[in-house]
C-alpha cells in the first residue's frame, strides 16, 4: 500500500473518485478537523475529481442538523463546521459530487445539512461501477452480525420513529443522550472479544453476492481481503491521531481512490487503497 502526504502527488490527472470513512470529527480533536481540511485542499487541486464519498462516521457524534442550522450568522462565523462547509461547497462548485452515507455515530445526519454544500445523502448499500466491476458500498456495521446486542441497538436507532422521537427532544437532552450512549458503547466494547466486533464471513458472502467487490469502513481494520474465490473486500481505515502529545501530531488514514489512466477509457478504471498521512 502506497503512502502519500498529499493526494495531489498520486497522479493528479488520474484520480477520479475518493472514498473516506470513520473520520470521527469533533471540536475535541482539532487535528482530525485540520487533516480533513487538508484533504479537501488536495481534492480541490485534483483537476478531474468527479466524486467524494464519505461512507459513515464522518462525525464522532451528530445530534441533528438543527444543532448547526439554528445558529445565528455570528455564531456560524466561529463554528468549527463552517470552514468544512465552505471547502465542500467550493468542491461541489468545481464539479465534484459529494455523497454522504450514515454511520453508527451520525445516523441523525440529514439532507438539510448536506444542502449547505450541495451534497447528497445516500442510502446503504450503494452500488457503484468502477471500470467493468460493480462495487457495493456500505458503512460496514450491518456486516458485524456476531454482535447481536449491537445489531438490536442498530435496528432501534435506524427506525424512523426512534429518530423522530430523538429529534423532537431539546438539543441539551440529545447531547446528554448521545454522551450516555457513547460511554455505554465504550464499556460494552471493552468486554467484547475482538472477532465479535469484526464482520461475519457469511454476511460478507451474502453482501457481495450480486456485486464484484465490497467496500466498507466501520471496523477500523483497513486491509484488502479475499471475500470469495473471485471477489475482494476492501476496508477503509479510521482517521488516527499518531504521536498525539507531539508538538506536530500526525494524522493517518487509509482511503480509497479510483484511478483512470489519462490515456485510457473509463472501462480501464481501477480501485486502490492508499495511506494518507498529514503532519498537523
Amino acid at each position: 500500500m502506497q503512502t502519500f502526504n498529499h493526494l495531489i502527488t498520486t497522479r493528479p490527472h488520474e484520480v477520479r473518485q475518493v472514498f473516506i470513512s470513520d473520520l470521527h470529527l469533533s471540536p475535541e480533536e482539532p487535528a482530525l478537523v485540520q487533516a480533513f481540511l487538508a484533504l479537501l485542499d488536495d481534492c480541490l487541486a485534483l483537476p478531474v475529481l468527479k466524486r467524494l464519498f464519505i461512507l459513515g462516521d464522518w462525525f464522532e457524534v451528530w445530534i441533528g442538523d438543527d444543532a448547526y442550522l439554528t445558529l445565528s450568522d455570528a455564531a456560524r462565523q466561529t463554528h468549527w463546521l463552517t470552514p468544512l462547509i465552505a471547502k465542500l461547497k467550493q468542491l461541489r462548485i468545481n464539479g465534484c459530487e459529494i455523497l454522504v452515507m450514515h454511520g453508527n455515530r451520525d445516523f441523525l445526519l440529514g439532507q438539510p445539512f448536506c444542502n449547505l454544500f450541495g451534497g447528497e445523502l445516500i442510502d446503504e448499500p450503494h452500488m457503484l461501477t468502477i471500470g467493468q466491476q460493480h462495487y457495493r458500498l456500505e458503512h460496514g456495521d450491518a456486516l458485524c452480525t456476531d454482535d447481536k446486542k449491537y445489531q438490536f441497538f442498530r435496528k432501534i436507532m435506524r427506525n424512523r420513529l426512534t429518530q423522530w422521537y430523538l429529534l423532537n427532544k431539546s438539543l441539551e437532552k440529545r447531547l446528554a443522550i448521545a454522551e450516555k450512549m457513547r460511554q455505554k458503547s465504550q464499556q460494552n466494547n471493552a468486554n467484547k472479544a475482538a472477532h465479535i466486533m469484526d464482520v461475519n464471513d457469511e454476511a460478507v458472502i451474502q453482501a457481495v453476492a450480486n456485486s464484484d467487490a465490497l467496500l466498507h469502513g466501520h471496523t477500523h481494520r483497513p486491509d484488502i481481503h479475499q471475500a470469495t474465490t473471485d471477489k475482494k473486500r476492501y476496508v477503509l481505515g479510521d482517521w488516527r491521531l499518531l504521536n498525539k502529545d507531539a508538538r506536530k501530531p500526525t494524522v493517518s488514514a487509509v482511503i480509497g481512490v479510483m484511478i483512470t489512466n489519462a490515456h485510457s477509457d473509463s472501462n480501464k478504471a481501477k480501485f486502490e487503497l492508499v495511506e494518507f498521512k498529514l503532519q498537523v
